[in-house]
């Protein structure tokens, strides 16, 4: 890292549809605080301005340091996808006394740079929400959603599709353990009640609809894994809309390689993983390189806040903030 007298701090946000991560670093890349609280999307959580207030004053406060120190800030914002977006995310960060520069940039962003550091390459997250993200060999952002293209594979699909795929019978004999498995989430004691509930919209709140499918997802990766016919055949649909989603983005880089990157729960999964690799191995556009994300998005977000202040982290910074668990990828 160039030398330069910095006795602040930086502040790095990773703002998820579930989780609101930030985390407090000196410019040298030692990380002095991390605080984890409930989702940045007004979209996903009512109380996303109080998440991520909440988040940013105890980080400070477990760092030991004042709003006064911080020299930048960098938050990835779920949600973030046009300059319209701005309205509702700029207050989010307007802490009385926190007049650092701020960079708010969508979440895709800070985990592209934690995961390939910033390098040329393309990221698929998929768990709460999901989106395939590169930057190309000329700095370009490229995103599926340009295309309009999006991979139905955030983990509510997954569940919404399969418990879609049992209604209308769409087992056999390979399935019995995850419906009853699905029965059992749903407190339905038959398929045909499981129907009605359906009929009655499942849960009123949308969020709250949405939030419990996503938590039938682990479920349904696992199923797969063991077999089931269903399980395989909602989760190769989405697997397939991943590789489109590559295969746009992968059209815009020159190279014939591109490394790519897997971020989220769902695309981690074992049987995502291992469709994937396959999948991927005989690309149309590129030849594709499955990488592991060196750093978590937050993590991702400290070193864009360091480079607003003119700092190049060097192998020395990036090992310290690495020695931190949560800098790591899960």
């Amino acid at each position: 890292m160039a030398e330069r007298n910095t006795s602040g701090v930086v502040i790095g946000m990773d703002g998820g549809g579930t989780h609101t991560r930030v985390m407090v670093a000196d410019c040298e890349g030692n990380v002095l605080a991390y605080v984890e609280k409930g989702a940045s999307s007004i979209r996903k959580d009512l109380q996303a301005m109080q998440n991520v207030r909440e988040a940013l004053e105890e980080a400070l406060l477990q760092a030991g340091r004042d709003i006064s120190e911080v020299m930048a800030l960098t938050a990835g914002m779920a949600g973030l996808d046009s300059e319209s977006d701005l309205e509702w995310v700029l207050p989010m960060t307007a802490l009385d006394g926190l007049d650092c520069p701020k960079q708010h940039v969508n979440d895709a962003v800070v985990a592209h740079s934690g995961a390939l550091l910033s390098e040329p390459g393309i990221i698929v997250i998929s768990g709460t929400g999901s989106i395939i993200f590169a930057m190309n060999e000329n700095g370009r952002a490229i995103r599926n959603y340009d295309a309009h293209h999006y991979a139905a594979s955030a983990a509510r699909f997954l569940s919404y599709d399969a418990t879609f795929e049992l209604l209308a019978g769409n087992v056999d004999d390979s399935d019995q353990d995850l419906v009853d498995e699905m029965l059992r989430f749903w407190e339905a004691p038959s398929v045909e009640e499981l129907t009605q509930l359906a009929l009655q919209g499942f849960v009123a709140d949308r969020r709250e609809r949405n939030r419990k499918f996503a938590q039938l997802a682990p479920a349904i990766t696992e199923a797969a894994m063991g077999g089931s016919r269903l399980a395989r055949t909602v989760c190769d649909r989405a697997v397939h809309q991943i590789v489109v989603g590559v295969e746009i983005v992968a059209s815009r880089f020159s190279g014939s390689e591109v490394a790519v990157a897997l971020i989220g729960s769902v695309v981690n999964s074992d049987y995502f993983q291992r469709q994937l690799t396959s999948a991927l191995k005989t690309g149309n556009n590129k030849r594709y390189r499955l990488v592991p994300p060196v750093f978590s998005p937050v993590a991702g977000a400290v070193l864009m806040a360091l480079k607003q202040l003119g700092l190049t982290p060097g192998q020395a910074v990036l090992q310290r903030l690495g020695q931190h668990p949560r800098s790591r990828h899960d």
